[in-house]
């Protein structure tokens, strides 16, 4: 009789978790970083990266084009000032200067943009900047186009840098965002598209040693917005802080991705998205990815995402995702929740003698609030509240328009 041997199954060491790469999970951040089109396969719903997207809505972004030059962009200062002394604006070759120097392509489509463009846009900010910087991009038609900008602020700086996206386009971006040491950096990007307009975004960030960084992504409009954010530190106790906001009608898919990879000692970040959905087919996504890697202790993490669901038949995805290979960390965390209106909410607005469609108004307004005050630019937090005041009643007059039909 063969005697029976003890298996002895291998068990991870949290403070090491190297010692033994059987029993570690696989990293969050595998896929490929490439500037060549052909390291990515062919997008489809199989694959992780691209299962909630409606990959047949934007197969035009798969392969390499000729861009139009429709889209026309201005860069200046936010209240029409002549550019001071520490910031510096130019145009340069794709590839040359500051450009492709964060990191790589990350996914398909950002590989498409890298060899389909052909300029830079770059904005260089050195001291304290005073008034927030403000480059408009601005479609002018539904050609297939290529933007890419490249924003650097050099050690010690302070500035606000303010990103609008209006008007018709399908656009493939690119934005690498360099932060230097001790700097202390806001940039904000607003999508507010008409209908029909299609974007793939890729914002590649590096947050430097002792930097911190608001980064914050508001998406008020476009048939498609499929927006990927992969971000790492360059050196130690440096600070992220990603907001997002998103309104998404009737028809349109509105996708953000967010990568944070922790990899250097006592660095902090956290990732606040929150969305309404107001409409039957209003779909969005939300992919959240946070990697701790071993090389970064004291870490302290946490990212969160809140759906508000309007109406019936829209449809919020919302995926957190957290790999710690550290066990000398603060903390880490995550949250995420899809709900519709607070019932108790809308009975006390109601009993205090306000109206259904006043107190939706509010509770949509409150729901937001906080996210818009944060991004700290008065003229930007008026226009986003405003906006999604416009959209509210967009939605009520199409609920009215549905139930004159249904009668």
């Amino acid at each position: 009789m063969t005697e029976a041997k003890e298996i002895t199954i291998p068990m991870a060491d949290p403070n090491d978790p190297y010692a033994n790469p059987a029993a570690m999970p696989s990293s969050a951040d595998r896929n490929p970083r490439s500037f060549a089109v052909e390291a990515f396969p062919m997008p489809n719903r199989k694959q992780e990266d691209w299962r909630y997207t409606p990959v047949e809505r934007i197969d035009e972004f798969f392969t390499t084009f000729t861009p139009s030059g429709e889209t026309r962009i201005e860069a200046g200062m936010i209240d029409g000032s002549p550019l001071p002394e520490g910031v510096r604006i130019s145009q340069v070759k794709l590839g040359e200067g500051l450009s492709g120097t964060v990191s790589k392509p990350s996914d398909r489509v950002s590989a498409v943009e890298w060899n389909s463009g052909a300029t830079a846009t770059i904005v260089e900010l050195a001291g304290e900047i005073k008034q927030p910087v403000l480059v408009k991009v601005h479609g002018a038609g539904l050609d297939l186009d290529a933007f890419h900008l490249v924003i650097a602020a050099a050690d010690n700086a302070h500035a606000d840098v303010v990103v609008e996206h209006d008007g018709d386009a399908r656009l493939a971006e690119g934005v690498e965002i360099i932060t230097g040491k001790y700097s202390h950096v806001s940039t904000t990007f607003i999508q507010e598209w008409n209908t029909g307009s299609k974007h793939v975004g890729n914002h590649r960030i590096r947050v430097g040693e002792g930097a911190s960084l608001r980064h914050a992504v508001v998406t008020l409009g476009g048939d498609v917005v499929r927006i990927r954010m992969d971000q790492d530190f360059d050196g130690e106790q440096a600070d992220l802080n990603m907001l997002g906001i998103y309104f998404v009608d009737p028809g349109e898919h509105i996708e953000h991705r967010t990568m944070v990879v922790h990899n250097h000692p006592e660095c902090k970040s956290r990732v606040v998205y929150k969305g309404a959905l107001d409409g039957k087919g209003a779909h969005s996504t939300w992919v959240g990815n946070a990697l701790i890697e071993p090389t970064a202790p004291g870490t302290d993490s946490y990212e969160l995402n809140r759906n508000l669901v309007l109406t019936p038949g829209a449809i919020a995805d919302s995926e957190p995702n957290l790999e710690i290979e550290n066990g000398n960390i603060v903390g880490a965390g995550h949250a995420s929740s899809v709900g519709r209106f607070n019932d108790e909410e809308l009975f006390y607005l109601e009993s205090r003698g306000i109206s259904e469609t006043e107190a939706r108004k509010l509770v949509v307004r409150g729901f937001f609030n906080e996210l818009v005050e944060e991004i700290g630019i008065p003229a930007i937090c008026d226009h986003l509240m405003n906006v999604i005041d416009k959209r509210l009643a967009r939605g009520e007059n199409a609920a009215m328009a549905q139930v004159l039909e249904e009668q």
